[in-house]
């Protein structure tokens, strides 16, 4: 029977939580042998009795959580002592931020540990129940318009009464991914004129769909400016002008702004310069989405409210998904439940397919060395996954296995255009 660890979270201002006591019963279900840290759900109100009835037993400290674990489930990565107490061999799950917390990932290089980044599930149809990043900015989508409407200090939809009328707040959503999506539903929920832009034509429809606005210079240039693939063009440096010229003129009317734009592995694009803050009216607001990455506005700052000149708040907030923990925790722990089931035997024994191409694109250090490509690594699985490849060498020469490469090599022209993708939404 394998043993799962969950300690607490000791980043600052984490408040998350990688299993709920819904989660828990699942993983004895699947065989498995929970150990909680004491503490580790007090950020999402879940107190250890609550674990205890689901089945889990509570460790006094985090090293006597993890000793002998056969799995570490994290929302962030591990903290050097933590990993210290690790056994050679434990599989580490968490939100690691691989490209910029490299001492970690050393770190658990060094430990022996293979460990799984969850922001690089890949973005397939077998994988979204893991897709972590995907829920976690659902969240944050929602709660940037709570932040935003909180700072606003007005009624967010139009009042009319016997006193007079209240006009309805101006809400502009700069970047329509999950969380830009989330964001536009959200304010129109609360009664707001929503209107929303984004580099890719495709999401015009889906901005439409949910009664907003869209926002952009539709030329024919933008009418082909996404790939087969589904990803941006690069735009010429005509239409670029015009496109800000556009944004820069609806800012200015806009009570509330909300950036959501990140490209993994680099900083957060510029959206929003000081000129264009500068022209917005008193009283209005700005909420960062990407201020952990840079910002997507000039002048944000992280973890603090600037307000400028001209009366603007310019809030950059880290971690939205914390600040609705319970909630947050809720789906990030169903993204491990769904994982786990790549990583246990129906015995209930740790007994990972390394070869699946799941863990293929989220494992990013094994065997002593960090080996995800994007990092900087050569690729490759643990060495205890050659046993499992050995037994399955005789179904690749069935008939219908080998027609599978074929395939694969008629689709590989389409990944070139892919790269060229300057930025992903949010």
């Amino acid at each position: 029977m394998a043993v799962v660890a969950i300690t607490k979270e000791r980043q600052s201002g984490e408040t998350r939580v990688a299993a709920t006591p819904d989660t828990v019963r699942k993983l004895i279900a699947m065989g498995l042998k929970v150990r909680i840290e004491s503490g580790a759900g007090a950020g999402a109100s879940i107190p250890d009795s609550e674990y205890t009835a689901a089945g889990a037993s509570i460790a006094k400290t985090a090293a006597e959580a993890v000793k002998d674990a056969d799995l570490l489930f994290k929302v962030r990565a591990p903290e050097a002592g933590e990993i210290g107490a690790l056994k050679k061999g434990c599989v580490v799950a968490a939100l690691l931020n691989p490209h910029q917390d490299k001492k970690s990932l050393d770190a658990l290089a060094k430990a022996g540990a293979a460990a799984i980044a969850m922001e690089f599930i890949p973005r397939i149809s077998r994988a979204q129940s893991m897709d972590a990043l995907s829920s976690q900015a659902n969240l944050a989508g929602y709660r940037a318009v709570i932040e935003g409407a909180q700072a606003y200090g007005r009624a967010m939809p139009m009042m009319m009464t016997a006193a007079g009328t209240v006009a309805a707040a101006k809400v502009f959503v700069m970047g329509v991914g999950v969380a830009g999506l989330q964001a536009i539903a959200t304010a129109r929920r609360l009664g707001a004129v929503v209107t929303a832009t984004d580099v890719r034509p495709a999401t015009k429809e889906q901005v439409e769909s949910l009664g907003a606005k869209f926002i952009a210079v539709e030329d024919d240039e933008f009418k082909n400016a996404q790939t087969a693939g589904g990803y941006a063009k690069e735009m010429s440096k005509e239409y670029q002008a015009k496109q800000a010229a556009l944004v820069t003129e609806h800012i200015k009317k806009q009570d509330i702004v909300i950036t959501t734009a990140l490209i993994p592995g680099r900083p957060a694009p510029r959206l929003v310069n000081a000129a264009q803050v500068a022209s917005m009216k008193p009283g209005s607001v700005l909420v960062d989405l990407a201020i952990e990455q840079g910002g997507n506005v000039e002048g944000a700052k992280l973890n603090q409210t600037v307000v400028t000149g001209n009366g603007a708040s310019i809030l950059g907030h880290a971690n939205l998904p914390g600040r609705i923990a319970a909630d947050a925790s809720a789906l990030y722990s169903k993204n491990l439940l769904n994982l786990s089931a790549l990583l246990i035997s129906k015995e209930g024994a740790l007994s990972p397919d390394w070869t699946d191409e799941i863990l293929v694109g989220a494992l990013v250090c094994t065997g002593g060395k960090v080996c995800h490509p994007a990092l900087g690594g050569s690729g490759g699985a643990p060495v205890a996954a050659a046993a499992p490849k050995a037994k399955a060498a005789p179904k690749a020469a069935a008939p219908k296995a080998a027609a599978k490469p074929t395939a694969k090599k008629a689709a590989a022209p389409k990944k070139p255009a892919a790269k060229k993708a300057p930025a992903k939404k949010g």
